[in-house]
């Protein structure tokens, strides 16, 4: 089991915080941001699929 003398100590990680809280924050940061854009480019894929179709729908009508 680890045990740390302060708060400072825990953050500090034994020389290691840097690089501990480092990943936590970019693992965070991608958690976050991932479904964000996954929902962005889906509905922009849907919108430019609807704008084929109708444009097909056209040409065929004509």
């Amino acid at each position: 089991m680890i045990y740390w003398n302060s708060f400072s100590d825990f953050l500090h990680m034994g020389g290691y915080g840097l690089y501990v809280w480092g990943s936590f924050g970019v693992t965070a940061a991608v958690m976050t941001i991932e479904p964000i854009l996954v929902a962005r480019n889906r509905k922009a894929t849907l919108s430019r699929l609807k704008r084929q179709m109708r444009a097909e729908a056209r040409n065929t009508a004509e």
